[in-house]
């Protein structure tokens, strides 16, 4: 499986790894569950191959939205239920 992607934002801590993307739509979605499908599976790949990379470290992932601004964390859960949907072929 071949990944391209350009992160805009990460954050290597020794115990951690936070990945953030900035996204420009307005208004910005009150609740994680409002933002668009692409979004939540791109930010599920970039946790999975961070995840590779640093194998030692929890890996969180964040949309920012420029409106407002407002840092959207995006849950382990819902990150894995993207990989699982690709997996299906979603």
């Amino acid at each position: 499986l071949s990944v391209s992607g350009r992160v805009d934002r990460l954050v290597v801590l020794p115990d951690k790894v936070l990945v953030a993307d900035f996204k420009t739509n307005r208004p910005a979605p009150a609740a994680i569950a409002a933002a668009d499908p692409a979004y939540v599976r791109q930010m599920a790949i970039y946790a999975a191959v961070l995840g590779e990379i640093f194998p030692h470290r929890a890996i969180e992932a964040a949309l920012v939205w420029t409106d407002g601004p407002k840092l959207m964390p995006v849950p382990e859960n819902l990150m894995a239920e993207a990989l699982a949907e690709l997996g299906r072929g979603g």
